[in-house]
């Protein structure tokens, strides 16, 4: 190999809709100028021109994929395995949180998997099963086991591992029996920044469904003296609002112009999610916001205890209350939390990348 920027293959699960994972998508391109992309399916037709023009694999064409993409995941390994890969690239990397690590990777070709999380249907399927309805729950559990195999199997392939996070990679080295290094998701750092007004009232921002446990964020508003804003959508939006107390308010859709200056304008964050890593934390600390999380996944990576945040031991309502009347009390300094976040920027992401690509080659 020369000194000329090496020639790279991007894999990405697919293309569907625009979020965290496609944001890394996003900034490996840009990080691999010139890069070759590859993907199951492209559906989403707003994505950003450099994500345009992806290589697709026969899913692309299979009627009802594109609306119901994650009930193609038992086709997926297939997907990949023929997805051919150009032979002249220097490295594959595939950005993976289902199956696309199982790319087929040309042989003497280095192959660096950024990892979100080995896949959640195959090693955690009790906490993923209310994706499946219920009369197929016992045929998905016997599938997720000869997935949990191909999984181990694919593993055995990569030639590097990167996680996003400290609890990523300890489930890689759970699972796959390998190390990883930890280079965190890019964050919009120059977009969040910190300005405006802050107010004394707090914020959650995520998707409405289960494990993101808006449930638990606007019981714990009942009776305090402080306005909640809820920003997100999602299956359980309808009954949130039904039992919501009256100082609850939701905003389904914000543009990211209203989002930033929600966070600014927050007292803090109040996000008690176990999650693989929690951008909405991070975009959150780069407007200079403190966060009120959970002391587990991606907020131990985030939240820097007494500096930049809380951490809650546990899910609980009163436990919460009590960490949001703290918050309420405590003062912060907001200039500092919002250097903290600076680490997580998109060219502190760009520059890890291309250095571990640069290792591996």
């Amino acid at each position: 190999m020369t000194d000329a920027a090496p020639h790279v293959a991007i894999a990405h699960e697919w293309l569907v809709v625009y979020a965290g994972s496609e944001r890394v998508a996003e900034a490996l391109a840009g990080a691999f100028p010139g890069a070759a992309l590859l993907t199951t399916m492209e559906v989403d037709a707003r994505m950003p021109a450099i994500l345009h023009g992806a290589r697709t694999s026969f899913l692309q064409h299979v009627p009802g994929a594109k609306d119901h993409h994650e009930w193609m995941v038992p086709l997926m390994p297939l997907a990949w395995r023929f997805l051919p890969v150009p032979a002249d690239v220097d490295a594959v990397v595939s950005s993976s949180h289902a199956c696309a690590k199982g790319v087929r990777v040309p042989a003497g070709v280095p192959h660096v998997c950024y990892c979100h999380t080995p896949m959640r249907y195959a090693w955690d399927f009790e906490s993923e099963r209310g994706r499946f309805p219920a009369p197929i729950r016992p045929f998905a559990r016997a599938g997720m086991r000869w997935f949990r195999a191909w999984d181990r199997q694919t593993a055995e392939r990569v030639t590097r591992f990167v996680a996003n996070s400290e609890a990523v990679r300890g489930r890689i080295q759970r699972f796959y029996g390998r190390d990883a290094d930890v280079v965190h998701p890019p964050v919009r750092t120059d977009y969040f920044t910190p300005g405006g007004e802050r107010g004394d009232g707090f914020l959650y921002v995520g998707r409405l469904t289960g494990y993101k446990r808006p449930d638990l964020v606007v019981e714990a508003f009942r009776g305090l003296p402080y306005e909640l804003v809820v920003v997100g959508g999602g299956s359980a939006l309808p009954e949130l609002r039904r039992g919501a107390p009256a100082n609850v308010r939701f905003v389904e859709r914000a543009s990211d112009e209203e989002l930033r200056d929600l966070y600014r304008g927050a007292r803090a964050l109040v996000y008690p999610v176990d999650e693989d890593f929690g951008i909405v934390m991070a975009e959150a600390q780069a407007c200079g916001t403190p966060v009120l999380g959970l002391a587990r996944g991606g907020a131990l990576d985030i939240v820097r205890p007494g500096q930049t945040g809380w951490l809650l031991e546990r899910q609980d309502v009163g436990a919460l209350q009590a960490a949001i009347r703290r918050a309420a009390d405590e003062d912060f300094d907001a200039a500092a939390i919002r250097r903290s976040a600076e680490r997580f920027g998109i060219a502190h992401f760009q520059a890890a990348m291309r250095a571990v690509v640069g290792e591996v080659l």
